[in-house]
């Protein structure tokens, strides 16, 4: 079986291993200095990241003959916007930094995440 796309393989590692990184330094580091409401958005961007670490390898080991590199490619910056931006904004407003351009961001990740899923949707389609 040839892999469909190395890179998908590399993000998903790498989004994995950041998230176990970021969801232990919110559980034991920031939650003495974050407010319950911060941490659980800090937390939902791990959650979502995670997710999209194990999904990212599952599309890295689908076979080639499937075109979801593009998928693929929209959900690695989904999943960098959405979880990314969730980080800075909960950590900057929590040490009264707040980062507002980060705001309209996150919304941005999430729709790019959408978009990928859907994507995947129209090449399975394509299977039938």
């Amino acid at each position: 079986m040839e892999i469909v796309n190395t890179t998908a393989l590399i993000a998903g590692s790498i989004y994995g291993a950041l998230a176990i990184i970021l969801g232990a330094f919110g559980a034991h580091a920031l939650k003495k200095h974050m407010t319950t409401e911060r941490l659980e958005s800090f937390e939902v961007g791990v959650k979502y990241q995670m997710y999209h670490a194990i999904f990212l390898v599952v599309l890295g080991l689908m076979p080639a003959q499937l075109d979801i590199r593009g998928a693929i490619n929209i959900i690695i910056i989904g999943v960098f916007l959405f979880s990314f931006s969730i980080y800075g904004l909960t950590l900057s407003a929590t040490f009264k930094k707040k980062i507002k351009v980060l705001g309209p961001i996150t919304p941005i990740g999430g729709l790019c995440m959408v978009i990928g899923w859907v994507m995947l949707l129209i090449q399975f389609i394509k299977l039938l």
